[in-house]
């Protein structure tokens, strides 16, 4: 199909709301989805702070915490509760509205078109719709601080019976869960079109010559991540909205009978809360997938960029994530090990578990074997690509550990989990998009960042990622239940000294972000001009002007001739081959 037949064709914007608020140009829209991300990830990391700040401190009011909460922090002193509220929405925005919207949603959004050659997205009009419905879940999510009974206790897992049963339950449990749960379901809304529309881009709009195996592996990896994508938000959806029916409806979907909460016995009979743990980890353990994939992919770019080579298998590195998106739906159970599994079934998905990490290690050994020998520009951009490749290992290789049922049982519910989370899902995913904001900022700004400014962000940030998230393994070893607000326990008082340094680590680390904030605002109004190619690349993106114009290519459709890393082809009239130029060179396969 031609991109002519396909594509939905809208003219320029003509005016502002068009043309800044509801756009439809694939390139605002992933402006849109990045701007939203870096505010719940500022928000996300105030909410971290104040967690740390009231484990060492547990009794020192936190000035002008009572105005967000009277009754979660009388004083300025925050309760117990109100501890797992924050929580709660620390997780959600940090898994739902950083992982899943900035390396894919934002990235995608802005550079799959242009890296494939097509003037926009298949559906510009779903692809608006997408960011707005996301949007109003992050308001929706927000609005549960401003509720009389506040954010919810449940966590980010939202465990029924606690999630399902309304307010007797516990504080937050009331209106605070039922906003929760509206936003993940527009969320999962939003993600579902979001999906439809990577797809439908990918296998349609592609210019001439842009066959599959041509596409950039930055693309692949959007491409896969939506595939996932489109299966794991089609069940959580009905999961939310099942839950609310549980709510509000009187089902019992989630809830069993005769269970008596504070000494009133619920009105339902006939659920089961395994059921919303399946459903939540059939969707759950994909979503590590949908946050992580993408920074595979846009780390395996810029290093390819910057080694001036190809890695050691383009082939097999596509092979390797397309292995890992088709495991990532046979794992779900590792999660439930505690929850009353029978032991075949727990060796049933301990297996798989184990199998997913081939592929996982393949990848990480391309990129080792491809970085030894090579000549590496040093930028920031490649120096977060290596903190990438440096956290999901670390993180990585804990997960061996919880693989095994007989170890998970005993580490499940303690920090040794917190830590390993963080670092292969949370800290290696941010590198990512890190990576991509030093790399892409140029095209999507048409001005440099500050690479001194970046260079000291990102040592900052590596060093300060280490301090607060190793020791947590250290911390699960010896037992530190993890999801409590104070150390109760005789064993726990000795592990106060630790988190007290975890807590000013997280500080420090925290505080040097605000290097990339002003580092952002900065250059995109004062920053040195941007060349269109500053980092002599290969792919479509940057063929064009830097910032693209509205249909990327004025117009006319790029013609693809060679695959997107031809560097340092010998014979070559430079070091690098446009993906469009008629070059007649002897090119790599």
């Amino acid at each position: 199909m031609s991109q002519e037949a396909a594509i939905a064709h809208h003219g320029p914007p003509t005016s502002f709301l068009r043309k800044h608020v509801f756009s439809v140009d694939h390139k605002v829209i992933g402006k849109q989805y990045f701007a939203l991300a870096m505010v719940a990830v500022f928000t996300g990391m105030i909410l971290s702070w104040l967690m740390r700040f009231h484990l060492v401190w547990p009794t020192t009011a936190i000035p002008g915490l009572q105005y967000l909460s009277k009754v979660g922090a009388p004083g300025g002193v925050m309760t117990p509760e109100y501890y797992l509220s924050l929580l709660t929405m620390h997780g959600t925005l940090m898994v739902f509205f950083v992982l899943t919207n900035a390396p894919f949603a934002a990235f995608g959004n802005y550079f799959l078109p242009i890296q494939i050659g097509a003037e926009d997205m298949a559906f510009p009009r779903f692809n608006m719709m997408s960011f707005w419905v996301t949007f109003m879940a992050f308001v929706a999510l927000m609005a549960a601080f401003f509720v009389p009974d506040g954010p919810p206790i449940s966590g980010w897992t939202a465990y029924p019976p606690l999630s399902a049963v309304g307010k007797d339950a516990g504080p937050g449990l009331g209106m605070g869960q039922n906003l929760w749960a509206i936003s993940i379901s527009l969320f999962c809304i939003a993600s579902l079109l979001g999906a439809l529309n990577f797809i439908a881009t990918t296998l349609d709009l592609r210019t001439k010559g842009m066959t599959l195996m041509r596409m950039p592996i930055s693309s692949w990896a959007w491409f896969i991540t939506s595939c996932i994508a489109l299966l794991a938000f089609a069940v959580l959806l009905p999961a939310c909205l099942l839950l609310i029916l549980d709510r509000v409806a009187g089902t019992s979907f989630f809830i069993p009978a005769g269970l008596v909460i504070s000494d009133r016995l619920q009105p339902h009979a006939g659920g089961s809360p395994l059921l919303w743990q399946h459903l939540f980890w059939f969707f759950g353990h994909p979503e590590v997938y949908i946050a992580i994939l993408p920074s595979m992919g846009i780390v395996s770019h810029i290093l390819i960029n910057s080694m001036r080579k190809p890695l050691l298998s383009h082939k097999v590195v596509i092979g390797s994530m397309l292995a890992i998106a088709s495991l990532s739906y046979m794992v779900w159970g590792h999660h439930m090990f505690i929850s009353g599994m029978n032991p075949f079934s727990s060796l049933v998905f301990s297996f798989p578990t184990l199998v997913i990490t081939i592929p996982a290690t393949i990848l990480t050994l391309i990129w080792l074997g491809s970085l030894y020998g090579s000549r590496l520009q040093i930028t920031t951009a490649s120096l977060f690509a290596l903190g990438f490749i440096s956290m999901f290992v670390s993180g990585g290789v804990s997960g061996f550990f919880l693989a095994q049922p007989s170890i998970d049982i005993y580490l499940h519910a303690t920090y040794f989990v917190v830590g390993h989370f963080h670092l292969v899902m949370g800290v290696a995913s941010i590198f990512g998009i890190f990576a991509g904001t030093y790399f892409w900022f140029p095209k999507m700004s048409g001005r440099m960042l500050n690479e001194t400014l970046g260079r000291i962000h990102f040592w900052t940030t590596f060093v300060g990622a280490y301090c607060i998230f190793m020791p947590f393994h250290y911390l699960g070893l010896v037992g530190n239940v993890r999801r409590t607000s104070q150390f109760m326990y005789d064993y726990a008082q000795p592990l106060i000294p630790v988190h007290r340094f975890i807590t000013i680590a997280a500080l420090c680390t925290g505080a040097a972000q605000l290097i990339f904030l002003f580092n952002l605002i900065y250059s995109r109004f004062k920053g040195a001009p941007a060349p269109d190619n500053p980092w002599n690349a290969t792919s479509l993106e940057w063929a064009i002007p830097s910032p693209p114009p509205w249909d990327n290519f004025g117009g006319k459709h790029p013609v693809v001739y060679h695959d997107p890393y031809q560097y340092s082809v010998e014979g070559a009239s430079a070091d690098f081959i446009m993906q469009n130029s008629p070059e007649n060179v002897p090119v790599r396969s």
